[in-house]
C-alpha cells in the first residue's frame, strides 16, 4: 500500500537564529567578545585587562545554617575593577545599561533594524520580539539610533561629492475655511514647504553620506556642513538651488532641472545628482512607507539610521549588525531627554 509522505516539521523560528540572538547569557558572552577582545575595560577608570569576574561560590545547606546569613547572589556577567575596585557588567554606559529588556532581544532589534533597508516599525520591533507595550519598542529603536549617529566625519569627502537638499513632510493643502471672507484681507498663502522639515545630505560618489536637518535652507547654512565634511579640493555637482552660487570657492558643477537637465558630460566627467537623489529615495520611502511621520525632534536620529545603513551597505547584514553593537560604548539616552 502506498503511503502518502509526510511533511517536514517547520522549524521554530528561535530555532534558526545564533546562540546570542536566543540566550541572554550567550548573548552577554557575545557581547563582551565584541566590546572587549583584548580583556574586560572598566568603564568608570579606563582601566583594560585588570578586572576579575565575580563568581557566587556554592555552599552547602549545612553551612548556610551555621552562618544563619542571607546569601546575596551578585549578578551575572559582574566584573570588580582592580584599580578603581568598582563593578560593572559590559552594558554599563552603553545604550543597554538599566534596561528591564532581555539583552538577547537587544542584539536581535538591532539585526533586525540594520538588516532592513527601509528600516524597522516599533510596531513590528513589539511584534516579533514580543515586547510589553509600543512605548517600550518606540524607545528601544531610538536608543539603537542614538548608537548609529556619528558626528563629523574623521576623513572628509573627496573626489565627486554630490550635494542636494529634500523635504520630509504631509502635503500643504488649501482648505475651504482658507478662503478669503467679505470685509477680511486675504492672507498670505502659506509655502508648499512650510510644514516640511529641511533634509541637507552630501555623498561622496562611490563612499559615504552625510545627513544634517536644516532649520531653514540658505547658502549660508548649507556652506556650513559642507565645509565641515567636503575636502576643500573635492568637486562639488548640485542643482540650481540654495547652493547655485557656492562655485566661487571649490571647484562646482551644475545641473539644470528646471530645463529638464539630469546628467551631461564635461571632459569625461559625469555630471549629476542621480547619487544623492536615490539616497532621498530610500530616505522617503522608508519614512513614508515604515514610519509614516516623523517628528521634527527626532529626525536627526531617523536620519542617522538611514546614513549608517547606507555607509556600511557594501557589508552583510551580520557585519553591519557588529559594526553597530561596536558603536554603544559611552552613549545614553534617557526617556526625558528625546532630544539629545
Amino acid at each position: 500500500m502506498r503511503t502518502k509522505p509526510t511533511k517536514p516539521h517547520k522549524k521554530e523560528a528561535g530555532s534558526i537564529l545564533e546562540p546570542q540572538y536566543r540566550d541572554a547569557d550567550a548573548a552577554r558572552e557575545h557581547l563582551e567578545k565584541l566590546r572587549w577582545p583584548d580583556g574586560p575595560v572598566c568603564p568608570h577608570c579606563g582601566l583594560e585587562g585588570e578586572a576579575y569576574k565575580i563568581n557566587v561560590k556554592e555552599k552547602t545547606f549545612e553551612e548556610i545554617k551555621l552562618t544563619k546569613k542571607r546569601i546575596r547572589k551578585p549578578r551575572k556577567g559582574l566584573w570588580k575593577c582592580a584599580g578603581c575596585r568598582k563593578q560593572f557588567t559590559v552594558t554599563v554606559k552603553t545604550i543597554f545599561e538599566d534596561s528591564h529588556i532581555p539583552l538577547h532581544k537587544w542584539l536581535l532589534a538591532v539585526h533586525l533594524m540594520c538588516a532592513s533597508k527601509k528600516g524597522m516599525s516599533a510596531h513590528q520591533l513589539m511584534r516579533m520580539l514580543e515586547l510589553g507595550s509600543y512605548k517600550t519598542a518606540w524607545f528601544m529603536a531610538h536608543r539603537i539610533r542614538h548608537a548609529m549617529a556619528e558626528g563629523a566625519p574623521d576623513v572628509k569627502l573627496s573626489g565627486i561629492v554630490e550635494a542636494d537638499e529634500t523635504y520630509i513632510g504631509g502635503r500643504q493643502r488649501f482648505r475651504i475655511a482658507d478662503a478669503v471672507k467679505p470685509g477680511v484681507r486675504a492672507q498670505d498663502r502659506p509655502s508648499p514647504v512650510a510644514n516640511k522639515a529641511a533634509v541637507f545630505s552630501v555623498v561622496q560618489r562611490g563612499g559615504r553620506v552625510y545627513s544634517r536637518h536644516i532649520e531653514r535652507v540658505t547658502a549660508e547654512n548649507l556652506k556650513v556642513v559642507l565645509d565641515q565634511v567636503c575636502d576643500a579640493d573635492a568637486h562639488l555637482m548640485t542643482d540650481t538651488g540654495a547652493l547655485k552660487g557656492i562655485g566661487r570657492e571649490r571647484k562646482h558643477s551644475l545641473v539644470n532641472h528646471s530645463a529638464d537637465e539630469y546628467v551631461r558630460w564635461d571632459d569625461g566627467v559625469c555630471v549629476t545628482t542621480n547619487t544623492v537623489e536615490g539616497y532621498f529615495s530610500l530616505l522617503k520611502r522608508g519614512i513614508n512607507g515604515v514610519y509614516h511621520h516623523v517628528g521634527r525632534k527626532h529626525l536627526h536620529r531617523y536620519l542617522a539610521e538611514f546614513d549608517f545603513r547606507y555607509n556600511a551597505r557594501e557589508t552583510t547584514d551580520g557585519q553591519r549588525s557588529v559594526n553597530a553593537i561596536k558603536t554603544i560604548g559611552g552613549k545614553r539616552l534617557m526617556y526625558k531627554d528625546p532630544v539629545g
